[in-house]
């Protein structure tokens, strides 16, 4: 098949940062609402003694934007852009762009392709970088993300981002904004392992079976399948995460009690709401 040649020159590690970092911002740009509409799926039955949430059912990824849209505004699917843009920035940019340094540090000299243990060591050490550094901007982004404005007369926890960061660090601590840090490192190693190993599987056997080269329609099939099979297997831990960073201060003891409260009131379905 006839495609692109890809460059001769590997590109720098700081080459890597910028591009990964940039296309993940381009990609949340497009796909926002999605994760908005995720997030409020997730957290749906939670707490259903606030008014608002009393008021708002939502039905599967549609259903919930164009609810969000008509209850709450056409900007709505983007509350928390601002701080999701940040983290895709700083997480982004060290999952992705460095991950193949990583690897190569991983791998034995002398050898010519990288086994999967070293590359589930590759993906879970970017993973745990990535999260260390990012955590803020995320607890953010799920709390913008997870609040409902029905109306003018709808307060407004924080005015803005900054505002966000601050008023988390004065109200809960600065270990406030680094809340879900664990849960959210185990998410995305299972994130990792499945998404990055996966697609240099698929990537290897289409181009080994000479279905495709290595062009752009040969990564976007291989991240098409990673992207998938990675969903399935860390759903429960993203509901988790989610629910967790988003909670009041004492709301859950820990992210196990959360998992535990969670199953004990909705059942295990509610591993894969979202």
């Amino acid at each position: 098949m006839v495609g692109l040649k890809p460059s001769d020159v590997p590109p720098t590690t700081a080459v890597k940062f910028l591009g990964a970092g940039t296309a993940a911002c381009f990609a949340d740009l497009l796909t926002f609402p999605l994760d908005t509409a995720k997030v409020r799926l997730q957290i749906q039955g939670e707490n259903q003694a606030t008014q608002a949430a009393r008021r708002t059912q939502y039905r599967g990824v549609l259903g919930t934007i164009l609810t969000m849209v008509r209850t709450e505004g056409p900007r709505s699917p983007y509350n928390g852009l601002v701080a999701g843009l940040q983290r895709q920035m700083s997480f982004a940019s060290i999952r992705i762009g460095l991950y193949d340094s990583v690897k190569q540090f991983y791998t034995p000299k002398g050898s010519d392709h990288s086994s999967i243990t070293t590359r589930i060591l590759a993906g879970c050490t970017t993973g745990a970088m990535a999260v260390s550094c990012a955590q803020p901007t995320d607890v953010v982004k799920v709390r913008f993300q997870a609040s409902i404005h029905l109306g003018a007369g709808s307060s407004r926890k924080y005015s803005g981002t900054m505002d966000a960061y601050r008023t988390i660090a004065r109200e809960e601590g600065v270990r406030g904004l680094w809340k879900g840090t664990l849960p959210n490192i185990t998410r995305n190693a299972i994130v990792n392992c499945a998404e990055m190993v996966t697609y240099d599987i698929i990537k290897e056997k289409l181009l080994d079976y000479h279905l495709l080269t290595d062009n752009l329609p040969c990564h976007f099939i291989s991240a098409f399948g990673a992207g998938f099979c990675a969903t399935v297997v860390a759903s429960p831990v993203d509901v988790v995460k989610t629910r967790y960073m988003n909670s009041p201060l004492g709301q859950y003891r820990s992210p196990l009690d959360c998992m535990l409260k969670m199953v004990a009131h909705e059942g295990p379905t509610a591993f894969y709401k979202g």
